[in-house]
């Protein structure tokens, strides 16, 4: 089963995906894999991801933490397994870092490769990321493009999941569901 939960910075979209990927890794009795796709560069985002690290540590499971910021398809495809429900957070920073990458080619590459890859993985795999399109139109151009790569993104990977929900204070909205 493959899950997008989308929402906006803070919403509670991490903290609701992770007891969601526990639920469904108990229901199947399969192994939690949290992929990490941050790349801290200064000290507020480390305590982002320390918070997170924490909150994981609470959840009283055993979580096994894969950190990659580029090449999220090859990983999935390494890990994804009957056995596994594997949770990557998030997709934002993902992009991001694909972005600003000094190989433009990479978003194009990286983001096909994903796409393609998707409908073959196994096991449960829950995607997490900020949905970006719902304020004004940025004034920045690498914003823009972030904004608009995003949203299209978001458009593909919601036709490939079974099940895309939206959170808005820590409450999910379900926009699509597996029958």
């Amino acid at each position: 089963m493959k899950t997008l939960i989308l929402g906006g910075v803070r919403s509670g979209k991490s903290r609701y995906a992770e007891k969601f990927a526990i639920q469904s890794a108990q229901e199947s009795n399969s192994e939690l894999i949290y992929i990490a796709t941050s790349f801290p560069q200064d000290e507020e985002m480390q305590q982002r991801v320390d918070e997170h690290q924490q909150q994981r540590e609470l959840s009283g499971e055993n979580w096994i933490t894969v950190e990659e910021t580029l090449h999220l398809a090859d990983v999935l495809a390494k890990n994804a397994k009957d056995s596994t429900t594997i949770l990557v957070d998030c997709l934002t920073l993902w992009m991001t870092n694909l972005l600003c990458h000094k190989d433009s080619d990479l978003l194009k590459i990286e983001t096909e490769k994903l796409l393609s890859v998707l409908p073959s993985l196994k096991g449960n795999i829950i995607f997490v990321s900020n949905e970006t399109g719902l304020g004004i139109v940025p004034m920045e151009k690498l914003t823009r493009q972030f904004v608009d790569a995003m949203g299209l993104f978001h458009q593909d990977l919601a036709a490939c999941c079974e099940q895309v929900s939206f959170v808005i204070a820590g409450l999910p909205h379900f926009l699509k569901s597996y029958p």
